[in-house]
């Protein structure tokens, strides 16, 4: 199966120039990094010690920066890999100033890209982030000896529906984890289903909360005049989910007459399709891009600029999440919770239930069927004492979480 496995990774090797050239033109891609992914580092490994994370994308990077934040201070490691496969969890990094952390984009799965991928960067720990089983990049971690962790463990019934159905190369590859960590239930039944043996549940990584100081702050001028305005946030909206959002808006605006609703599509390069779809509906929209100073007779403010999410979050005191009137599965809430806001999504929210059940339990959050059960569940004023429950699980989540990690780094340091 191992075998097999490979042959279909030499295959997709030999038609890769053609993705990356269509992911380039897209931008999705890095035109001038995209070599990492075939072992090519583009940063010099520092003589000592060296720990490796690695996450799909945006929201798992950004759940262990306050793990980086943390290592960042330890003087007995010198460098701090982060690897990941999208070009936008890429650019979330250079918001923070690491000094000991860099980016690699995570190599191709086969035998030489990831022996090559080891043998440069010779981490003491390597830690994998949510669902990221990768059988090959597995087989040569345990093979070098450095202990795999699997933190934050995220396995859906889907996935594990799959991995079963090839249940003795399942096992071969999970039993490389030397200790999981699970953020639910339901992903600890599955891991003992699938051959891990140290699994300890902790907590979600996610409900930790990522201060950013500074950089979470709107201009001055766009915050005085969002203060006279009443607002509401759609954030990770996807497509058909931002009319559903605006047919909302127009409900509301018959009692509201200085309402403006925020939009932040999931995927901004959408956005000049939204606005047409605004227009087909006569509201008018403002850009973030633009930059206009004005936002008299403005409808909809499309946030159409990258990374700036909880800027919006912190000033709304209600945030509907999309990618659940489509069935997504739903977008992570706990950012926004922890402000206060009240949590409204619709009835598709797979990927996160665990998270909305207790949002739910807790009086944050509150599904809606329709657009008029969205206006209707609409507040404009945050409650601190709910967002406070929530920031006070993260961080007792962190302080676990940091003392299970301490441990396993510093016995791998000691052996040196």
């Amino acid at each position: 199966m191992f075998l097999f496995y490979q042959t279909i990774i030499i295959l997709l090797i030999f038609i890769s120039p053609l993705i990356i050239i269509f992911r380039v033109f897209k931008k999705k891609e890095d035109k001038k990094r995209f070599l990492e992914k075939f072992s090519f580092p583009s940063k010099k490994r520092i003589k000592g010690n060296l720990i490796w994370f690695h996450g799909a994308s945006v929201g798992e990077i950004m759940s262990i920066i306050p793990l980086i934040k943390y290592y960042e201070k330890n003087k007995s490691i010198k460098q701090i890999l982060i690897t990941s496969s999208t070009l936008s969890s890429s650019k979330i990094l250079k918001q923070y100033n690491l000094k000991k952390t860099i980016h690699q984009f995570y190599p191709i799965d086969h035998t030489f890209f990831v022996n090559t991928f080891l043998t440069y960067w010779k981490p003491k720990i390597a830690i994998f982030i949510e669902s990221e089983i990768w059988p090959c990049m597995y087989e040569k971690i345990n093979q070098n000896n450095i202990p795999l962790i699997l933190l934050n463990a995220r396995l859906t019934r889907k996935t594990f529906n799959k991995w079963n159905k090839i249940n003795f190369f399942s096992k071969q590859v999970f039993n490389k984890i030397d200790f999981a960590y699970p953020q639910n239930n339901e992903t600890k039944k599955f891991l003992k289903k699938l051959n891990v043996l140290k699994i300890n549940q902790i907590g979600n990584l996610k409900f930790i909360e990522n201060n950013q100081q500074n950089m979470n702050r709107i201009n001055l001028n766009l915050q005085n005049q969002f203060n006279k305005k009443k607002i509401w946030v759609a954030s990770s909206t996807h497509n058909n989910e931002e009319i559903f959002c605006a047919k909302a808006h127009i409900q509301l605006k018959k009692k509201i007459k200085n309402l403006i609703t925020i939009i932040i599509p999931r995927h901004i390069h959408r956005a000049k399709y939204i606005i047409k779809d605004m227009q087909k509906l006569k509201l008018k929209v403002n850009t973030h891009s633009s930059k206009k100073k004005s936002l008299k007779n403005v409808d909809i403010y499309l946030v159409d600029t990258f990374g700036e999410t909880k800027k919006f979050h912190d000033i709304s005191s209600t945030v509907f999440f999309g990618g659940s009137i489509i069935k997504r599965g739903g977008q992570n809430p706990l950012e926004a919770s922890r402000t206060g806001s009240k949590i409204l999504h619709g009835p598709y929210v797979d990927n996160f239930k665990d998270v909305y059940k207790l949002l739910k339990r807790l009086k944050i959050s509150k599904k809606v069927n329709s657009y008029t059960e969205l206006a209707s569940s609409i507040v404009f004023k945050k409650n601190k004492k709910k967002g406070q429950k929530v920031k006070n699980i993260g961080v007792k989540i962190l302080k676990k979480t940091i003392n299970q990690l301490d441990n396993l780094i510093k016995n791998e340091i000691q052996k040196t």
